[in-house]
């Protein structure tokens, strides 16, 4: 899988507000190659296996090229995660 950087060379990484302020979403948008394998290991390792916020992440993937993430304002651990990968 690749995450290649939008024109502005930033991360695609975007949120969503969705019912009046009470659903959070963040997108990852425009991934390429195996996009389940990234959704999984997001899943795995963007949080300690036994903490809160990893029990209520939820990853999936939505249209084949995109990560949906569910579960918390988790916009910033996304992005830094990316980086830490090398994207």
């Amino acid at each position: 899988y690749f995450v290649r950087r939008n024109t502005h060379g930033s991360l695609p990484v975007y949120t969503d507000i969705r019912n009046g302020g009470t659903r959070y979403l963040v997108q990852i948008r425009n991934v390429e190659g195996q996009v389940q394998v990234l959704a999984n290991e997001l899943k795995a390792s963007l949080f300690e296996p036994d903490s809160p916020a990893a029990a209520r992440l939820g990853v999936r993937v939505h249209e084949r090229r995109h990560i949906i993430i569910t579960g918390g304002r988790w916009k910033v651990d996304v992005m830094a995660w990316l980086a830490s990968k090398g994207f």
